[in-house]
């Protein structure tokens, strides 16, 4: 499996057929890498919430390639709206696909939609266990530290992705308990330093974390599982 990131939350996955973006904040995203495809070839799209750095340029490539964008009932009625193919989903939902399963967790945060028109409900915000190929990735979406991510240690996850940026999710601290809590075999902190006020020291998140292996990326960067 592929894992690239992209900056901020964004990652694309690529396992054979499956070609995926989680959360394409990406024309606007000061951390994105400066080469991008075009991601025509992308055939799902997975959004964990409706703030602009998430879901981000989502109808825009799922316009240009047809990908289906998997989210929850609110931000999939918001995108079926404008002709976009969608699956919607919701918190605790597990779906078999063609290419694996999908199971909807949930995450702490908000999930407005902003328009020219004012804010739009975006349903409850939520992260994602993506299984492909028996291989198990956990992208946690914005979220503050959870009880509830104690359940996830029966997922047996392959590759965690957890905010680390504080203000408006998981710091650092409360992160290295959410890996406590899931024990993932590796992590990637995401959501750190796209601005100011998420400012944090990826490598400081690495030293604290024990028994997992802490995968850091620079944008662009791929690993493969």
């Amino acid at each position: 499996m592929k894992i690239q990131f992209l900056g901020h939350a964004c990652f694309y996955i690529e396992e054979d057929s499956f070609k995926a973006l989680i959360d394409p904040f990406l024309s606007t995203n000061p951390q994105a890498p400066e080469a991008l495809p075009d991601f025509q070839h992308v055939t799902h799209i997975f959004v964990t919430h409706g703030h602009g750095d998430h879901l981000g340029d989502a109808a825009m490539i799922s316009g240009k390639s047809n990908a289906t964008v998997i989210t929850n009932y609110e931000i999939a009625s918001y995108l079926g709206g404008k002709d976009i193919p969608t699956h919607s989903m919701h918190i605790g939902g597990r779906t078999k696909f063609d290419f694996g399963t999908v199971k909807m967790t949930p995450a702490l945060h908000g999930s407005g939609i902003e328009t020219i028109g004012g804010l739009i409900y975006g349903g409850n915000p939520c992260g994602f266990v993506i299984e492909v190929n028996g291989k198990k990735i956990y992208h946690a979406g914005d979220t503050g530290l959870t009880m509830d991510m104690q359940l996830l240690e029966i997922e047996h996850i392959d590759v965690a992705m957890l905010p680390i940026g504080g203000n408006f999710t998981m710091d650092i601290e409360d992160a290295v308990r959410a890996v406590e809590f899931i024990k993932p075999k590796r992590v990637i902190p995401m959501h750190y330093d796209t601005f100011p006020v998420i400012k944090a020291n990826p490598s400081a998140f690495k030293d604290r974390v024990k028994n997992t292996e802490v995968i850091l990326l620079n944008p662009g960067e791929v690993y493969h599982l």
